[in-house]
This record gives structure tokens, sequence and C-alpha cells, in this order.
């Protein structure tokens, strides 16, 4: 009698053996919305977080390759010594160098037009000596014999060779804490999105706790129940990290193109010098793209373990 019963009695409390999970966690009901939403949110947060890391990355690489393939000879206004005849002779020097493509001397103009971001625009400057520049582009910076070009550079009163090692480790250095603070942000994310999944989970076991313990009265184990937990909390969370990585996606086109049109071209340069021009390139939308199916599985398996251990503390 009591094998005739327990049919009737599972399906009177709205579990059916075709579609255990739906009873326990309905993907249509507030909870099952909500969830999804959540999980879209921190897939959407975590792809924004790991495509600006991306772009960092790939914009200090680009910026240490250029920044290494030039050196600066800086010429300063000697009493007795004519400007442009050291610039000549700087410019001799550096082309005779092996491994240099090639050596240009700034401008007065446009030595002044370096001075501005600190001295302003309209000031007259002609009266005053100011330092010159010797641009020296480096064929192949591993083969230029930046050493020889040092040496020889002293027979030029008043000049002086820049390789910018000291701005590319700076500029690194940065680069690397905003590539680590990154990371740091994306584990707090998924931290984060672990907490939420633990919270909506025991809220579901506890407003389900007939549907569970009517699962133990048939007879079903805990992996069984944990189980059916684990496949609907999947395909939530393969639903919002879908919606989140998509989101992300479509951020970052739409930043690309306002970037690009709508801010001010100086503004718009300095965003350019920091993010390149949003452009992620297919390794960053790979990389967004490869969330989805880790927030999916951390949704699942974070169900799993937390629907374990319900149930062995209370049963």
């Amino acid at each position: 009698m009591v094998e005739l019963s327990l049919p009737r009695f599972a399906v009177f409390a709205g579990f059916q053996t075709r579609d255990r999970a739906a009873a326990i966690v309905p993907e249509r009901s507030v909870t099952g919305r909500t969830l999804v939403l959540l999980i879209a949110i921190m897939t959407f947060l975590s792809g924004v977080t790991l495509g600006g890391v991306v772009l960092v990355q790939k914009s200090a690489i680009a910026w240490s390759s250029d920044v290494g393939r030039e050196v600066t000879i800086q010429i300063r206004p000697v009493e007795g010594e004519v400007m442009e005849s050291n610039l000549r002779t700087a410019v001799a020097l550096a082309q005779a160098t092996p491994g240099v493509a090639g050596a240009r001397a700034l401008t007065l103009e446009e030595s002044q037009k370096l001075l501005e971001p600190w001295l302003g625009s309209g000031l007259d400057l002609s009266a005053i000596d100011i330092p010159r520049l010797v641009v020296v582009e480096l064929a192949d910076p591993a083969e230029a014999d930046i050493a020889k070009l040092e040496r020889d550079l002293q027979a030029v009163k008043g000049a002086s060779l820049d390789t910018h090692a000291a701005w590319r480790q700076q500029l690194n250095v940065m680069a690397g804490t905003i590539v680590a603070s990154g990371l740091l942000v994306l584990a707090l994310i998924v931290i984060a999105t672990v907490l939420a999944i633990i919270f909506a989970t025991r809220g579901t076991m506890a407003s389900n706790r007939e549907i569970v313990d009517v699962l133990h009265f048939i007879g079903a184990s805990n992996s069984f129940i944990a189980g059916e937990f684990q496949g609907r909390f999947l395909t939530i969370g393969f639903r919002g990290g879908i919606i989140g990585g998509i989101g992300a996606l479509v951020f970052f086109f739409l930043i690309g193109v306002a970037a690009g049109a709508m801010v001010p071209s100086e503004a718009g340069q300095q965003l350019g010098i920091l993010f390149g021009r949003f452009a992620l390139g297919l390794d960053g939308m790979f990389g967004i793209l490869a969330v989805v199916p880790v927030i999916a599985a951390v949704t699942a398996i974070t169900s799993r373990l937390t629907v374990r251990r319900f149930l062995q503390t209370t049963s």
C-alpha cells in the first residue's frame, strides 16, 4: 500500500519524474528570474573588468615597444656654442651609429610646442635659449650601439642622451598596477557571485522544504537532490552569463564608437593613450565569452555544494 501511495503523494506535492527540478527551482518564478538577472549583472561586470585589463595590457605593450624604438638627444644652450651647429653634429653622430634608422632635430617651433603643457600657449619664447632635442629612431633596439652613441656625444658640449629607460619602467609599473587592480576586482566579483548563489540556494531550499522531504521520503539521496539543483542552476548560470557576456561586448563596441566620434579630440587622445581605441581584438572577445561558462560552472558547483551542506546540517 505504501508503494502505491508514494507516486500519488509525490505528484500531489508538485514533483514530476520527467521534470523534477522544475518544482524545486522554477525558471519562471521570481527567484529564478532574479537569479538570472543577478548572474547577468555579475557576468557583465566581470566581462567589463576583464576587457579593461586586456586593453590596458595591450596599450602598455604598445607603449613600451614604441618608446623602446626611440632615444632622445638633449642639447642645452652653452655660452660660446652655436646651437644649430651642435644639432647638426649630434644628428650626424646618431646617423653614423650602428642600429640607428634615422635621426631628426626638432625645429624651434616644435620644441616650443613641447613646453605648452607646462607653460601654456601664447608665450613668446623667441628671446629665451631653450634646450633642443634630436629624436633618434632605432632600427632594432637590441642591436643599436647606444654605448657608442653616448661616448660620441661627449664631443658635443651640452649634449646628453636619454634612453627613456626610467620612464618605461614607471610605465610598466603603472600598467602592472592597473592590471593587478583589475584582477583583484574580478576576484571580488566572483566572490560576490558565489555568496549570492549560496544565499539564493539556501533560500530556495528553505522555501521548498516540503518537496525536499518528499524526495527523501521516496528514497532520493542527498546527491540526487544536489544534482537536480546543479542542473537547474547550470541552466540559469548559462542564461544569465550569455546575457551579461553579450552586454559586455556591446558595451565595448558602443564606448569605442563614442570615444572616436563624441569625445573631443584632446580628451579622445588621452583615452586613446590609456585604452587604445577600445579594440578588444579576438583574444579580448574570447576572454569575455570564456567568462560565460566559468560563471555557469561556478553557479552549478556552488549550488551543489550548498545543497549538500544544507541537507547534511538539517537531516
